[in-house]
């Protein structure tokens, strides 16, 4: 039934198709609806909302504008939730139920009678996940964010969640913040709805989607709580009454040329590290190859154009004051590809060839004069990273871009959470932190590679050190931490083998990470492992454990991709 619009399309099967569209009409009616309203295109509303879920608290007045943009346009708009995921509120870790959302914002949307979907969320896991379930639907879709939270303020210094979280608990670990302090931040830093406040994970997704052209020119950096994030919703509405017109589905604008074009922008803004995992899982649904070695070329020759947290000093607002997504676009023109067409029909071309409004040079810089040159993510190989590791250089010490240090290896995270700040640790600032078994089957890939400094160096003054893991890390962190290591250690990966006193170089220079031990001694050790712990026996941890990928493969299902 390709082409049938309204409450005729995906009819409920009894049999007798006159019957079923009978049937449903019927039950629509009961809703209040006049028949001539349900003969206008439909337009689901995705809605992630959750008690849960701090980033969605506007969500409701979202909705609304949402509504009020497909009723003007002539359409009909449906409401209907999804799950939703609070970053903060999931154990283990979020990353665990992304393909679960996905799934459920697929299957929705494929099974309801809509023309086209409108999907409303934005925190960390939120958007990818329905940039993945839209692009399996196969229905034309529009993503609509959240917005960035407003910062707060204590004692004269701005705060935003949650590079200041990390910054002011690293200085109260190291015995600067009392108690009472660390509740005053606490009660500051996230004082509005909305995503975090920096260029987290959930920020890094918004400007993503819009690069890839999957939402609204100038969207991604509205904060939550401006007046102008309800226009947006509104706009959006009316926009995909028009994309339900045009038929235009998402793998038709998420191409290989459209995610040349993220990655870009992912490294421009000096995004999360988990977008590198979000933007792999996107291209498995398109049936594009997502290689490591590709995004460094493009991180080589991308400069860091914008000077926010973690990476500089500015907020979110400060990034949609300045120009936002576009203003970024302009810079990067010639690295683009510009024949890639948005939810709006325009090509990235026809977007920046209107003249450039205000552009705050104090955030987003010129191409000429950019934040940081070049590689603001890459990915490094070596013994212990065979199918590659994520390090964001642009958050990092370069001091310890070349470095051969100690191991000081913690086997889980239950035991660095017993020894990390044991006085008695053999541990020295020139070390090297290894984390193991927190990858995506060892423990569903919680932001654990973030490894605190050992409680005793951080009050003797140290900052940073290599720390290694197949976990991942908060968009929102920063320091010289390399993460996703993969193959991951639960299933055999060689970042197991590590033992506390080996020595690992690491050199950014040649894109290596490498423990400086014989293959045959790494074979010794492999042949002596013990073997791994069985699967969950049930439900959806046991579906997870046996279909997920690694982070190269952007840890979806193996299932759920395009072959």
């Amino acid at each position: 039934m390709s082409g049938v619009k309204g409450l005729a399309k995906g009819l409920t099967n009894y049999g007798d198709p006159q019957f079923s569209a009978y049937l449903r009409r019927s039950f629509a009616k009961s809703m209040g609806y006049s028949g001539e309203m349900l003969d206008r295109p439909i337009i689901g509303i995705a809605t992630s909302a959750s008690g849960f879920n701090n980033c969605h608290r506007t969500t409701p007045e979202l909705v609304d504008a949402v509504k009020r943009g497909v009723l003007g346009a002539g359409g009909l708009p449906l409401e209907f939730p999804t799950i939703s995921l609070g970053e903060v509120f999931l154990s283990p870790t979020s990353l665990v139920f992304r393909n679960l959302m996905a799934m459920d914002v697929e299957e929705m949307v494929r099974a309801q009678p809509m023309s086209a979907a409108v999907l409303i969320g934005g925190c960390d896991k939120t958007g990818p996940a329905q940039l993945m379930g839209a692009v399996s639907a196969g229905v034309p879709a529009i993503q609509l964010v959240v917005g960035p939270m407003m910062t707060g303020r204590y004692r004269g210094e701005r705060l935003g969640a949650c590079t200041d979280c990390r910054r002011f608990w690293a200085r109260h670990r190291a015995g600067d913040v009392t108690e009472p302090e660390i509740a005053q931040v606490e009660d500051n830093l996230a004082v509005t709805a909305g995503t975090c406040a920096v260029m987290g994970t959930a920020s890094t997704m918004a400007c993503l989607s819009e690069a890839l052209g999957m939402s609204l020119p100038g969207s991604a950096a509205v904060p939550a709580v401006h007046a102008d994030r309800l226009r947006m919703a509104e706009a959006t509405g009316v926009e995909a009454v028009r994309l339900a017109a045009s038929g235009i589905a998402p793998a038709q604008i998420i191409t290989a040329r459209s995610l040349d074009n993220a990655l870009r922008m992912l490294l421009a803004i000096g995004g999360s590290t988990n977008g590198v995992i979000h933007l792999a899982a996107i291209a498995g649904r398109v049936g594009v190859n997502f290689d490591l070695r590709h995004l460094n070329t493009l991180s080589e020759s991308t400069p860091v154009l914008v000077n926010l947290k973690p990476t500089g000093e500015h907020y979110m607002e400060d990034f949609h004051a300045a120009g936002g997504v576009g203003a970024v676009l302009r810079e990067l023109t010639p690295l683009l590809h510009l024949d890639c067409r948005s939810v709006t029909g325009q090509t990235l071309e026809d977007r920046v060839r209107h003249p450039a409004g205000f552009v705050d040079r104090t955030v987003i810089r010129s191409m000429d004069d950019p934040f940081h040159p070049a590689g603001s993510l890459l990915a490094l190989f070596g013994n212990i990273a065979p199918n590659g590791s994520i390090l964001k250089c642009a958050a990092a010490d370069e001091r310890l871009f070349e470095h051969e240090g100690r191991a000081v290896v913690f086997k889980s995270l239950d035991d660095l959470s017993a020894r990390i700040d044991d006085p008695d640790l053999n541990v020295h600032p020139d070390d090297v932190l290894v984390l193991q078994n927190a990858g995506p089957i060892g423990a569903g890939m919680p932001e654990a590679g973030y490894l605190p400094i050992p409680s005793k160096l951080a009050r003797a003054g140290v900052k940073d050190m290599i720390r290694i893991s197949d976990a991942r890390m908060s968009g929102t962190a920063f320091g010289t931490v390399i993460l996703h290591a993969s193959p991951e250690c639960a299933i055999g990966g060689p970042l197991g083998l590590v033992r506390s006193g080996d020595r690992i170089r690491v050199s950014v220079k040649a894109r290596r990470l490498d423990v400086l031990l014989s293959e045959q001694e790494l074979d010794s050790r492999r042949a002596a492992s013990p073997p791994p712990r069985p699967l969950p026996a049930r439900g959806y941890a046991k579906l997870y454990a046996q279909s997920v990928l690694g982070p190269e493969l952007g840890c979806d299902f193996d299932f759920l991709r395009q072959p």
